[in-house]
């Protein structure tokens, strides 16, 4: 491979070097490494409270999360340095777990104008700008206007039909207010659609089968499986492996105590479901307090998170 290709390839890949989280103090990420290429599904599994939902709610720039150490790279840009929305801007997306309501604003108009921020150039307009209301070529306004292109109707509602098709979604679905009233596999469809619609370079879903049936995990996955491609690279969080029936890994690693302590293919989250995680921590040798130190942990992150 020559070292363009190898360049090429990195640029592609979301590269995780030692990184640590810690929130309100309590250090939950302890120094995790991981590599995520575009056209690949990563599987991200462990016990409650291993750090899992830490390491996405993290990477996406969740402000109740410090980062005390460590990198992430992603397009030649350590995207810890960046705020939120640049961040989405590069092409990192996050499904969440748990999906707010937003009562009054329809599907629809929710994925147009994400898309369209999704679209406009990255422009700083500076503080001084804003508040005086003047720019070089008028006001501040109008400076973050000449560089959003605008996404026609017509553009946008032949966008949304065909993803709406792809997951096998009826039409009358963006009519609806954002997660109002929805089921629990309703919003995590619309998370999938979120990704589709926008179609980031690398996607976490945290725990995108939490909480749902049987049947509602297959359509969830089957929605998945649909936007997954060599142009994506996909991290699935969850503690169990039903989804992974569903939705293969290349890759699945197993999270305990806030480090990666395994990694491996699809049959390692076969072994868990029938092992469980205790023969993995004592294979490793890991302390028999692990499982306690992991309950404050989660209970740190719970309380970050409510406020």
């Amino acid at each position: 491979m020559s070292d363009t290709t190898t360049e090429q390839n990195k640029a592609d890949a979301l590269v995780i070097e030692n990184l640590h989280v810690a929130v309100e103090g309590k250090e939950i990420l302890k120094g995790v490494n991981l590599t995520i290429r575009k056209g690949e599904v990563h599987a991200l599994m462990g016990p409650n409270g291993s750090g899992k939902s830490t390491l996405a709610n993290s990477l996406m720039g969740h402000p109740r999360y410090e980062v005390t150490a460590g990198t992430a790279t992603f397009r030649g840009e350590n995207i810890l340095d960046l705020a939120p929305d640049e961040r989405a801007h590069l092409g990192v997306f996050l499904a969440f777990q748990y999906p707010s309501a937003i009562p009054g604003v329809s599907v629809a108009n929710f994925l147009r104008t994400a898309l369209v921020s999704l679209r406009r150039e990255r422009t700083k307009v500076s503080d001084e700008e804003l508040l005086s209301g003047a720019t070089p070529t008028g006001t501040a306004e109008q400076a973050v206007a000449k560089a959003a292109p605008k996404v026609s109707i017509p553009e946008f509602r032949r966008l949304l039909r065909e993803k709406l098709a792809l997951l096998k979604m009826d039409e009358s679905f963006a009519t609806r207010y954002v997660n109002d009233g929805f089921s629990g596999g309703e919003k995590k469809r619309l998370e999938v659609l979120q990704m589709a619609v926008l179609q980031p370079q690398i996607a976490m879903l945290d725990e995108p089968d939490s909480g749902l049936d049987i049947d509602a995990v297959r359509i969830v996955s089957e929605g998945v499986n649909a936007v997954r491609g060599p142009e994506i690279g996909i991290l699935i969080i969850t503690h169990y492996q039903r989804i992974l029936n569903y939705v293969k890994p290349d890759y699945v690693h197993v999270m305990m105590n806030g480090h990666i302590v395994q990694s491996g293919g699809w049959e390692l989250a076969l072994e868990l479901e029938q092992k469980g995680y205790d023969w993995l921590r004592e294979d490793l040798g890991l302390p028999e307090g692990y499982a306690e130190e992991q309950a404050d942990q989660q209970e740190v992150a719970n309380a970050g998170a409510a406020k």
